[in-house]
């Protein structure tokens, strides 16, 4: 099927996304740090797709893409909330997180080039930045479809996004909207939900847990964090 990238920036409703698409029989991977991981997933997610899809739209011909939008009034707290927790493990040299969730985190919010990547008025760039980007990248495009997850009839506006040529959507199901994971200082509800089509981040395959080689060029929002 048609690989579908969910490029919302964190705090967005990523995994409430990831959670109903599994629920919709979809094959997810919320985020996904391996060339076989996005070979397996129908559905990726956050990192490193936020960043990562100029390259990722010329990596899979075809794709559909997802923006996430969010009221900044809530963005930023739950965003500042969640750095608090990541920094200490998005150091370049000491982290211990993936590779290439750094180089994602730090792309998209330079988290390493900054006293304070937890500042408001820095997130607020950062979110204005990726949304006017996004944009300018699919303007024209019909592959791009942008909702904000606490609006009615976001659920029934994606799948049939994803599903455009299925005539058999049980209208029912999208009634009940998206699930609300990930409340409050909670970020874990993905590691916690159990399903059969969650696919690993880090699944191994025949290049072992090789990514794909390709390079992130410098964008405008870069020149912000340099000054």
């Amino acid at each position: 099927m048609t690989k579908v990238f969910i490029i919302g920036l964190p705090r967005t409703g990523t995994t409430s996304v990831s959670v109903a698409l599994l629920e919709q029989g979809y094959k997810v991977a919320h985020q996904a740090f391996t060339k076989q991981a996005f070979e397996l997933a129908d559905v990726i997610s956050d990192a490193p797709c936020f960043s990562d899809y100029r390259q990722l739209d010329k990596q899979f011909p075809g794709a559909k893409f997802v923006y996430l939008d969010r009221s900044l009034d809530t963005w930023v707290p739950s965003m500042q909330m969640l750095l608090s927790r990541m920094l200490v493990h998005l150091d370049d040299k000491t982290g211990r997180f993936n590779p290439i969730l750094k180089r994602s985190f730090n792309h998209s919010f330079g988290v390493n080039r900054l006293d304070n990547p937890m500042d408001t008025e820095h997130l607020i760039h950062c979110y204005r930045t990726h949304s006017s980007q996004v944009f300018d990248y699919f303007k024209g495009r019909d592959d791009l479809l942008s909702i904000d997850i606490s609006e009615p009839g976001s659920l029934s506006k994606l799948i049939n996004f994803l599903e455009s040529d299925n005539d058999s959507i049980d209208s029912n199901i999208l009634d009940q909207g998206f699930p609300h994971l990930n409340k409050g200082r909670n970020v874990a509800s993905w590691d916690e939900y159990r399903h059969p089509n969650k696919v690993s981040a880090n699944v191994a395959g025949p290049e072992n847990r090789k990514y794909f080689d390709y390079k992130l060029a410098d964008q405008p929002s870069n020149l912000y964090f340099n000054n």
